[in-house]
C-alpha cells in the first residue's frame, strides 16, 4: 500500500488511527499494539501476500533468538565469563547468520551467481528471485536489535512488542532505520496514547508537505528522467545536463517526501521517528551531505560497522580503509548491481578527500583542519557537481550505460535532442493551455515544453533554498494561512493520483 494513494488515505489510515485511538482510550493497551501491528502487516502485504510470510517468519526467527539468548544468560552464571561470552559470541553469529542470510538469498543470490559464472565460467542457474519490498530496512532493524541484545544495550521484551517495533507501518517499507530503544519505551508510554492535537495537527502538516514533494514534483520529474536514462546512447550534453537534474531533484523528492510523510504519520500517533533527511543538497562538502542523507543508514554502518572495525582509533590508514568499506558497503546495500558499488566508491573516495584535509570549506566542518579553504558556496557548488555526477552511476540500469552518459555530458554536443525529453513532460494541469497553443501556435508547443522543463527545475532548486518541512512543521503556528497552503496541496496532490508510482528507496 502505498502512502499516495486513495485507500491508504482515506481508508486505512482513518480506521487504523481511529482503533489506536479507541482501544487505548478504553486501557486496552496490549490489544491496541496487536492492533496496530496487525494492520501494519495489512499494509505490507497489500502490496504482495507473499511477502507477509517472510517478514513473519524473520519476526519469528529474530525473537526466537533473542528469547533463547535470554534463557541461556539466566542458566549461565555471572561468575562464569567465558560461559557468557559463548552464549553472546554464538547468538550474534546466529542474528548475522540468519538476517544476513536472508537478505543474501532474496536480493544477492542472483548478483553472486551471475558474476561467478562470468569469472570462472560456470553454468550456476539463477531464480529470479523476487525482492520483497524493504527487506533491507526490516533486515538492518532487526539486525541491529540482535547485536544490541548481544552486547548488553536492549532488553528482551514480549513478543507483541517485539512486532510492534518491526512492523509500524510508517517506518516499515523505506525506513527510517529505527532502534529498539529509542521505539518501544515510546509504545510503552501510556501519556503517549492519548489524542495530542498539536502533535496531530504537526503530523498533518508534514504528511501533506511530504505528499507535495513526492505527487507534485518528483512523480513529474521521474517523467524526462526515466525517458532520458533510457535513450543513453542518444543524449546530447544538453539533454544529459538536464536529465541527470531532473533525476537528481526526483530523488530527492522523492526520498525526501516519504521521510516526511513517515515523520508526520508518526506524529499523528504520538510517535517520535528519527530526522532522516535534513536538506543534503545545501550541504558544502560530500561529508557534511552524508550527515543529512538518509542518517539512520549513516548510523547504522557507523555504529555497527565502522566503530566495530576500528573508527578512527587505530591511525590515518586504518581509518581511510574503514571509511571505504562503508561506503562500498552502502553502495552493495542499495542494490545487487555494480552500478551501485561504483556509486558508493566514488562517495567513499570523496568523503576520504574531504577527511584528508587538504581542502577545507570556510564556515563547514571548521573542526577538521585543511592546507588551504575555499568559499562556502564553492564548496557546495563542487558538492552538488560531483553528487550529480555520481548519480550516473546511481540510476544506470548498467555500467556501460552509466559511462555513457558520462561520454554525452562531456561531448560538448548539441543535437536538439533536449526537445525530445521535454516533449514527454505532459503534465496534466496543463492539458487545456496545451489544447489552446495546439489550435492557436501549434509550431511553439515544442519550445514552450523546453522552457516549462527548466522552469520546474528552478523551481525545484529555489524550494530546496528554503526551510525543509520539518522545520516549517516545528516553527509556524498553524494559523489560516498555513492552513489554506496545506488544504491546497493536498487537494492537488489527491487530483494527481492518477499518476501515481512507487517511492525509489521501495527498491533498495
Amino acid at each position: 500500500m502505498l502512502f499516495n494513494s486513495y485507500i491508504f488515505i482515506f481508508i486505512f489510515l482513518p480506521v487504523t488511527l481511529l482503533g489506536w485511538y479507541l482501544l487505548n482510550h478504553f486501557k486496552a493497551y496490549e490489544p491496541a499494539k496487536l492492533f496496530l501491528a496487525g494492520m501494519s502487516l495489512w499494509f505490507y502485504g497489500y502490496f504482495n501476500w507473499y511477502y507477509l510470510a517472510i517478514i513473519i517468519v524473520s519476526v519469528i526467527g529474530n525473537y526466537l533468538l533473542s528469547f533463547l539468548l535470554e534463557v541461556f544468560k539466566q542458566k549461565v552464571s555471572n561468575k562464569n565469563s567465558y560461559g557468557k561470552k559463548l552464549v553472546l559470541r554464538t547468538g550474534l553469529f546466529a542474528g548475522i547468520l540468519l538476517n544476513l542470510g536472508l537478505l543474501f538469498y532474496f536480493k544477492y543470490y542472483d548478483f553472486f551467481f551471475e558474476n561467478i559464472n562470468i569469472v570462472f565460467h560456470t553454468d550456476f542457474n539463477l531464480k529470479h528471485i523476487l525482492l520483497p519490498l524493504g527487506i533491507s530496512f526490516f533486515t538492518f532493524q532487526q539486525l541491529s536489535f540482535i547485536i544490541d541484545r548481544c552486547t548488553g544495550r536492549a532488553e528482551h521484551y514480549s513478543f507483541v512488542n517485539y512486532l510492534t517495533f518491526v512492523t509500524f507501518f510508517p517506518q516499515l517499507i523505506a525506513g527510517p532505520i529505527v532502534l529498539y530503544k529509542e521505539m518501544m519505551p515510546q509504545f510503552e508510554n501510556i501519556s503517549k496514547r492519548k489524542l495530542n492535537g498539536d502533535n496531530f495537527a504537526k503530523g498533518i502538516v508534514l504528511f501533506t508537505l511530504g505528499l507535495g514533494k513526492k505527487v507534485l514534483l518528483a512523480d513529474v520529474l521521474a517523467i524526462p528522467a526515466n525517458y532520458g536514462f533510457e535513450q543513453t546512447a542518444f543524449l546530447d550534453t544538453p539533454a544529459t545536463l538536464l536529465v541527470i537534474l531532473a533525476y537528481t531533484f526526483e530523488i530527492y523528492f522523492d526520498f525526501s517526501g516519504y521521510s516526511d510523510m513517515a515523520m508526520g504519520l508518526g506524529k499523528m500517533f504520538n510517535i517520535e521517528l528519527p530526522v532522516n533527511f535534513n536538506s543534503p543538497y545545501k550541504a558544502c562538502s560530500v561529508k557534511e551531505l552524508w550527515q543529512r542523507w538518509h542518517m539512520t543508514l549513516s548510523r547504522f554502518f557507523i555504529q555497527y560497522v565502522y566503530i566495530p572495525l576500528g573508527g578512527s582509533r587505530k591511525g590515518k590508514i586504518r581509518t581511510i580503509l574503514n571509511t571505504f568499506m562503508v561506503f562500498f558497503l552502502s553502495g552493495l546495500w542499495h542494490g545487487a548491481n555494480w552500478t551501485y558499488v561504483a556509486w558508493g566508491v566514488m562517495q567513499g573516495l570523496l568523503v576520504i578527500w574531504d577527511n584528508l584535509g587538504i581542502v577545507g570549506v570556510k564556515g563547514c566542518d571548521e573542526k577538521t583542519p585543511a592546507l588551504f579553504h575555499i568559499p562556502r558556496w564553492l564548496g557546495w557548488f563542487f558538492t552538488f557537481s560531483f553528487f550529480n555526477l555520481s548519480l550516473f552511476f546511481f540510476r544506470s540500469e548498467s555500467m556501460k550505460n552509466a559511462f555513457q552518459m558520462f561520454k554525452n555530458l562531456f561531448a560538448f554536443k548539441n543535437t536538439g535532442y533536449i526537445f525530445k525529453i521535454a516533449n514527454r513532460l505532459d503534465i496534466p494541469e496543463f492539458y487545456l493551455i496545451k489544447q489552446v497553443i495546439n489550435l492557436t501556435a501549434p509550431d511553439i508547443l515544442t519550445y514552450i515544453y523546453v522552457v516549462v522543463f527548466i522552469l520546474l527545475l528552478i523551481i525545484s532548486g529555489f524550494i530546496l533554498t528554503r526551510k525543509n518541512a520539518v522545520e516549517i512543521s516545528m516553527e509556524h503556528p498553524l494559523n489560516n494561512r498555513l492552513c489554506f497552503f496545506i488544504t491546497i496541496i493536498f487537494v492537488w496532490s489527491v487530483i494527481s493520483f492518477s499518476q501515481v508510482s512507487t517511492f525509489i528507496y521501495f527498491n533498495f
